[in-house]
């Protein structure tokens, strides 16, 4: 079963939302990497060809 970028984004959502609440000091981790990770999978199917 392979995970496609519709169904990983929600889910790295919801696991950076829960993050904030417990550990506030990792927002700015959180969102660096929440979006890095959506612009790889954005820019993926161009450098993929």
């Amino acid at each position: 079963m392979a995970l496609h970028a519709v169904e990983i984004t929600p889910l790295a959502a919801l696991l950076a939302g829960l993050l904030i609440l417990l550990i506030p000091r990792l927002l700015n981790l959180i969102v660096a990497a929440y979006l890095i990770a959506i612009g790889v999978l954005g820019l993926a199917p161009y450098f993929l060809r």
